[in-house]
């Protein structure tokens, strides 16, 4: 069991995070210990709860909230595969911490009661930390932005009209009927306004700021050993002394080799406090993101240019996974199922790398060698993302094929980038994922495209070109024979919605 204090004086090997409004500090934590077993075992804190271990099911959520200039951010996560260690520099925020101080209920708690969004229970906590993130986040959500808020969060007897209803009703005891006190942390929306913030976010604000680290943390517990660098150099050095470490920054895929594959892992090195990886610029060319960058803000900026990728981004897991994951991990661990590889190939995505004080930059699409096998040499990491700006020229799009719409894996994803001119195509790049044992471009289909006229019987010819491509593979999420036809249908599709030639009954006849 972790040794816990309350501490204000920083030392290298101690974790310190806000809760409640009091700075706590943890000595001796095992790197890898989730923040869920933390709270349960060493805290007494049993409202959040276990569900599912791998961030699936939403039992678990807490909310995080970090600094964001001259604001604080509030994020929802899942504490199962969260690690301890990561939240030093933070404010964590659990059911319990909506407590008032004379026993009333916080506004989306009084909400959930009134409609009644629960019945069991056991998944109240974590449906009620995801609208407390939304509650601070957006003044007044529109129905998707509620469906996507809660799309980590499962119930399998409540049902999700009367949650859903009581995301919409939870404002009005925040600013009408019953007033939220600020002892209820009410500094909602102090990032979305030019307002002054009041008293209790300026205390906020404050004891964030007075547990910042201009150092690394570096954590040794037994043979296991923990470093959290503050800055690229740090990383760099660390990385060259330690290539066997394990780089984690979201831990949305790490936190799963811990708890369903029990993995020990004796070397860690953590990326979420170098700040320089969590940059996102925009230039006249590039969109330049950060490895550290979280999916949520990755994804933001890269909507802003490519409002196709929309629908993708957003049924990319959950919230609370975008939120703690990042799109440097999603590219460097290698799995041919990450949705946002197809997309990225696609355009031309290049990954700038280092090893030391060297880098060198590589297409994304050389990037990957073998299943779960990358280009990093020993010791090299992704140093940042540059993807090129839109070309007018070009049409482009990404679809993905799963069970479910909601937080489910691709049996394929596809991702298509075609320059016109004069009903000419001039370039193509097609890219699909989830049907082989990498992400891959599938250059026989772009052959059949390059310099033929943008027609039918040019599609159908690159359609019957993909067979050279891939060999798909077969498993629980589909048939060699069902990614084969879907893949050549994707493209139909970008055909017909690039052109619009075609009905809707005669799109289905030609698949059938």
């Amino acid at each position: 069991m972790a040794a816990i204090r309350r501490k204000t004086t920083a030392t290298n090997g101690t974790v310190r995070f806000v809760l409640d409004g009091e700075v706590v500090a943890v000595d001796h934590v095992d790197p890898t210990r989730t923040v869920l077993n933390f709270l349960r075992e060493d805290l007494g804190r049993t409202g959040t709860k276990e569900g599912c271990a791998e961030g699936d099911c939403g039992a678990c959520t807490v909310v995080l909230g970090e600094l964001d200039g001259a604001a604080v951010r509030f994020r929802a996560v899942n504490a199962c595969i969260q690690f301890v260690p990561t939240l030093d520099g933070k404010e964590l925020i659990t059911v319990e911490s909506l407590e008032h101080a004379n026993g009333a209920l916080h506004p989306v708690q009084q909400a959930m009661v009134d409609c009644h969004g629960s019945q069991c229970g056991f998944c109240t906590p974590g449906f009620v930390m995801s609208l407390f993130a939304l509650y601070k986040s957006a003044s007044r959500p529109s129905r998707t932005d509620i469906n996507d808020a809660i799309a980590g969060n499962l119930c399998r007897c409540t049902g999700y009209r009367p949650i859903v209803e009581a995301a919409g009703r939870m404002y009005e005891y925040g600013n009408g009927t019953r007033k939220a006190d600020e002892n209820w942390m009410n500094c909602s929306f102090s990032s979305l306004t030019d307002r002054q913030p009041s008293r209790s976010e300026r205390d906020m604000i404050e004891r964030l700021r007075s547990i910042q680290r201009r150092d690394m943390l570096a954590l040794t517990t037994g043979n296991r050993l923990y470093f959290a660098p503050a800055r690229v150099a740090e990383l760099a050095d660390i990385r060259v002394a330690h290539p066997e470490a394990r780089i984690v920054a979201g831990g949305t895929d790490v936190g799963l080799w811990v708890t369903k594959q029990h993995r020990d892992l004796d070397k860690v090195i953590y990326v979420g406090n170098v700040a320089e990886l969590k940059q996102i610029a925009l230039t006249d060319t590039h969109i330049e993101i950060g490895a550290a960058a979280s999916l949520t803000d990755a994804f933001a900026a890269l909507v802003g240019d490519y409002p196709e990728f929309d629908e993708l981004f957003r049924r990319f897991a959950s919230p609370p996974i975008r939120n703690a994951g990042t799109l440097g991990g999603n590219i460097a661990n290698g799995s041919p199922i990450g949705d946002s590889m197809p997309a990225l190939i696609v355009l031309g995505t290049t990954l700038v790398l280092q090893k030391g004080p060297r880098t060198r930059e590589l297409p994304l699409d050389e990037f990957y060698v073998a299943y779960q096998k990358t280009a990093l040499e020993p010791g090299e990491f992704v140093l940042r993302i540059r993807v090129p700006k839109p070309d007018a020229a070009a049409h482009v799009r990404s679809y993905k094929i799963s069970k479910r719409f909601d937080q489910d894996i691709s049996a394929v994803c596809g991702g298509y980038r075609i320059a016109i001119e004069d009903g000419v195509v001039r370039s193509a790049r097609v890219a699909y994922g989830g049907v082989s044992a990498i992400p891959k471009r599938a250059p026989a289909c772009e052959r059949a495209l390059v310099d033929q006229p943008w027609n039918e019987d040019t599609v159908r010819a690159a359609m019957a070109a993909l067979d050279r491509d891939y060999t798909p593979l077969t498993d629980m999420r589909a048939s060699a024979a069902y990614r084969k036809l879907v893949t050549k249908n994707l493209l139909y599709r970008f055909w017909v919605e690039t052109t619009g030639q075609y009905t809707a009954t005669r799109v289905l006849e030609s698949f059938a």
